[in-house]
């Protein structure tokens, strides 16, 4: 389907009619097993010598519709949906890894992810460099024999940082290495990292993708388009697998080689499964991404203007204000907006901060993000508590900010909230 628009795919991708019933909305198929045909039938499954279903913590039929729409939406060649966007993360890096190796990402990160890399996968032997992406020089530095992957976020959380994603890409492409970008809060209705150079695109589905704050969800997105067997570095990939009797993944499934091995051995050892209801509440959420999205942007905008304007604080970190020092970039990276997540630094620190969010009455003290409801965080004492104030500053989390996730409401409601609550607080 791609020769269709964003608008049409968000609905039709991977949406084909039930072959049983007709149903036009994709069922929740609630089953763990599946018969099969005969021994012969399951055997050619289990060697992967065939496509099929057959247990659910590797395939089901309502996740995979999903991962084909995902896998539409950005432009991929296939798509590994999860349980979670930590999960994807995980499942992004798991191939490329092994004792003693590295990735280098920016040091602009949510504090999960930073905690995840930064102290996690020390447990596997793996290891993180982080590094400021708009030092490209330091970046490059970074890259050592070891290093298997370069990670970063499209628009990052907390701040609303935008990485220059095709510089990103040339250093990677220079360094033979993949480039996964986390395009969580731009989506890939604001930004296609794929078509500016990126290998994999990974998701949080919970946020924006969604869109409605019920179910958790990830995935994994390949283009298709790196070499794994170019550098010799992605054995897993690219040599045989003894698991499947010396089958080379890239040799077999060509550009779905990182799909496959996604699910073939990434979900089957892993279990980092998506359950069929949250796969059906995503797809449902999709249908209507762009017109969220352009709500979202708008509502954003306005109520960033307002503050940027208030005496009472002190910046605004929005992309979408002219100010903004990541605002040409965003003309480049994300052209239809800067998305609806940023935070404002208010006059009085940390104490006023905390004041502010207690008298807030429309904007939910929530540690979501990407909600059709506007919400409200403190990060350093949340979601980014376990980093030094030097980390949460480098990562745009200093105690004296504040994160919003704007909402699709009337903007003038929600900009009304904001005024009497820094009254609250500033009193």
């Amino acid at each position: 389907m791609s020769d269709y628009s964003f608008d049409t795919l968000q609905i039709h991708a991977g949406a084909a009619p039930d072959p049983a019933t007709g149903a036009v909305q994709v069922p929740i198929y609630q089953t763990t097993g599946y018969r099969f045909k005969d021994a012969a039938h399951a055997a050619r499954l289990f060697g992967l010598q065939e496509v099929g279903f057959i247990y659910s913590r590797l395939t089901n039929p309502t996740v995979a519709r999903l991962a084909d729409r995902v896998a539409a939406l950005e432009g991929g060649a296939g798509a590994v949906c999860c349980s979670s966007g930590h999960a994807a993360q995980i499942m992004a890096i798991f191939p490329l890894m092994a004792p003693g190796l590295n990735i280098v990402a920016s040091s602009r990160l949510y504090g999960g992810t930073m905690t995840q890399f930064g102290s996690t996968i020390k447990r596997f032997g793996w290891s993180c460099k982080f590094v400021d992406f708009d030092d490209l020089a330091a970046l490059e530095a970074a890259v050592d024999e070891n290093t298997r992957a370069i990670f970063c976020e499209s628009i990052s959380n907390p701040a609303g940082y935008i990485t220059d994603i095709p510089a990103v890409a040339k250093i990677a492409q220079k360094v033979g290495l993949p480039l996964i970008v986390d395009n969580t809060l731009a989506t890939p209705w604001l930004c296609r990292p794929i078509e500016l150079g990126a290998t994999l695109v990974v998701h949080s589905l919970t946020k924006y993708m969604t869109g409605n704050g019920t179910v958790t969800g990830g995935a994994v997105i390949d283009s298709g388009n790196f070499d794994w067997a170019a550098s010799g570095k992605f054995p897993s990939l690219a040599a045989p697998e003894p698991a499947y009797h010396g089958l080379n993944f890239q040799e077999t499934f060509g550009k779905l080689a990182f799909t496959f091995h996604g699910i073939a051995i990434g979900l089957r050892d892993l279990g980092m499964t998506m359950n069929p209801q949250g796969a059906h509440y995503t797809l449902m959420g999709i249908e209507t991404l762009s017109l969220r999205m352009q709500k979202h942007v708008a509502n954003a905008q306005a109520v960033a203007e307002f503050l940027e304007k208030d005496p009472r604080v002190d910046y605004v970190t929005y992309g979408g204000l002219a100010a903004s020092p990541w605002h040409e970039r965003m003309t480049r990276v994300c052209p239809k907006g800067a998305g609806a997540l940023y935070t404002v630094a208010l006059k009085g620190g940390y104490g006023t901060c905390v004041k502010f969010v207690d008298a807030l009455k429309l904007f939910a003290n929530v540690a979501n993000l990407g909600d059709a409801r506007s919400l409200v965080s403190h990060s350093a004492s949340t979601t980014h508590s376990q980093l030094t104030e030097e980390q949460q500053i480098a990562a745009g989390a200093a105690p004296n900010v504040v994160r919003l996730s704007i909402g699709i409401e009337d903007a003038k409601d929600l900009i009304a909230d904001l005024d009497q609550a820094l009254t609250a607080a500033t009193a």
